[in-house]
């Protein structure tokens, strides 16, 4: 709402009279409704940057704790995937058990995620 329409002293009451006032102008412009489909899309599109954003966070604490390991992983998404993938299936750097166990565990996490991601990518295609 434009804010010639916002009073002082927030009350409810204030709130509802500026409401009433801003529809009853011929002027005033409106947002159309979502259809249901739109409204999945848009959670599609916003569920997909979560898991983007946890997957990044992910493969950052992987890269992290193996730094503090002494081994160094270059940055790229297939590198990290191709990584994630070798510890999974049990081929871990050397490190001890558990640290392992904590790498096998996100990296399975890294690798369902990745799943997760390319489903809904192709979800969003088919739409």
């Amino acid at each position: 709402m434009p804010p010639a329409y916002v009073k002082r002293r927030k009350t409810d009451a204030n709130d509802a009279e500026a409401i009433c006032d801003a529809v009853a102008r011929p002027t005033m412009r409106f947002v159309p409704v979502k259809s249901p489909e739109q409204q999945a899309a848009l959670s599609m599109h916003r569920t997909r940057d979560l898991l983007v954003k946890q997957r990044t966070q992910l493969v950052n604490m992987m890269r992290g704790l193996l730094a503090e390991l002494g081994i160094d992983i270059r940055c790229g998404f297939e590198r990290e995937l191709t990584l994630a993938r070798e510890i999974a299936e049990g081929r871990l750097p050397d490190v001890s058990a558990e640290a392992g166990k904590i790498l096998a565990a996100q990296s399975q996490q890294a690798l369902d995620l990745y799943v997760r991601l390319r489903q809904i990518g192709r979800d969003l295609l088919v739409w």
